[in-house]
């Protein structure tokens, strides 16, 4: 009789176990849960532990719904915006944000974090929009930056609140040009560092010719200063030879005479193609007529010159 009971404490046993099972779920530091009784909600747990609600949840009894609690983050790529100066660009932004109200969440988007996220995107593009439209770019890629994410995430945080989600941060993590606008904005800084090019060359030929005046000035003033000086020095040693001449002869004027005429015959007679037309009694051969050059002496007597082409006459 035994034997025929076991079957049933078996089913018995079973059924309660598997009924303790179902009314036991366990919530770990990463999420919280939400207990959901024909589409009630009956409470969140948002801290860790074991909790139990009434067991099996078909016929849309009790049914737990896990959301996370940690930091959440989705992306924006390739968002076109415009800016103040009527230019393109294309920026990639990302935010990250808790989910801090976890029935309000439950009860706006159903808990789905996909839904709550294409809301959130939809907002973000219309705020970056706006944001980098009332902007220039150079704003964007300056230390404004800053402010601009402030503003963004300040205009997403109340509808973020509807959602039961708190933003932490929002960021911006990429400006790039569009094609077609970076093609134009490097043809223009192209053109720009031609101009600039042509410009410095201007400017170095200008100072290039300027040195060069200012050298080849100062070039003529060191050569008349050295040609004054030259001549300041060639007069002063001139004037210095005439004064030992003049001593000279004023000690020994045979001697002086007798230099004098011996460096007229130097001078004059240097070359072999020299021709001196001169008479015979003339004062410059004195020293050839007379050792002593006494002008007294009776020079040589020289026959008439002959002319051409006539007959030669004897010797007396």
């Amino acid at each position: 009789m035994m034997s025929n009971r076991l079957p049933v404490i078996l089913i018995i046993l079973a059924i309660v176990l598997v009924g303790i099972y179902s009314s036991v779920f366990v919530v770990n530091a990463r999420e919280q849960a939400i207990v959901v009784r024909f589409g009630e909600i009956q409470s969140v747990k948002t801290d860790p532990g074991i909790y139990f609600k009434l067991p099996f949840s078909f016929a849309d009894a009790d049914r737990v719904q896990y959301v996370q609690k940690q930091e959440l983050r989705f992306n924006l790529d390739n968002i076109r915006v415009q800016v103040s100066g009527g230019a393109f660009y294309e920026v990639n932004a990302f935010i990250i944000y808790r989910i801090n109200d976890a029935r309000r969440f439950r009860e706006t988007v159903s808990g789905d974090r996909e839904a709550a996220e294409a809301r959130l995107r939809t907002r973000l593009d219309s705020s970056l929009r706006r944001v980098y439209g009332v902007r220039s770019i150079e704003a964007a890629l300056s230390r404004e930056r800053v402010a601009m994410m402030l503003e963004v995430r300040n205009e997403l945080q109340a509808d973020a609140e509807t959602l039961g989600i708190t933003l932490d941060d929002v960021r911006i993590s990429r400006t790039d040009l569009t094609q077609d606008v970076s093609e134009r904005t490097f043809n223009r800084m192209r053109a720009e560092r031609l101009a600039e090019a042509e410009l410095l060359r201007a400017q170095g030929n200008e100072e290039g010719q300027r040195r060069r005046a200012i050298a080849d000035r100062q070039v003529v003033e060191l050569t008349a200063d050295a040609q004054r000086e030259s001549e300041i020095l060639q007069g002063q040693g001139d004037a210095e030879r005439n004064r030992i001449f003049a001593d000279s002869f004023s000690r020994d004027p045979a001697f002086f005479e007798f230099y004098r005429s011996m460096a007229a015959y130097s001078s004059a007679l240097s070359s072999q193609d020299t021709t001196l037309v001169l008479s015979p009694n003339s004062q410059f051969f004195r020293y050839f007529n007379n050792s002593a050059g006494n002008p007294a002496a009776p020079a040589p007597v020289l026959p008439p010159p002959i002319a051409p082409g006539a007959p030669a006459q004897p010797a007396n």
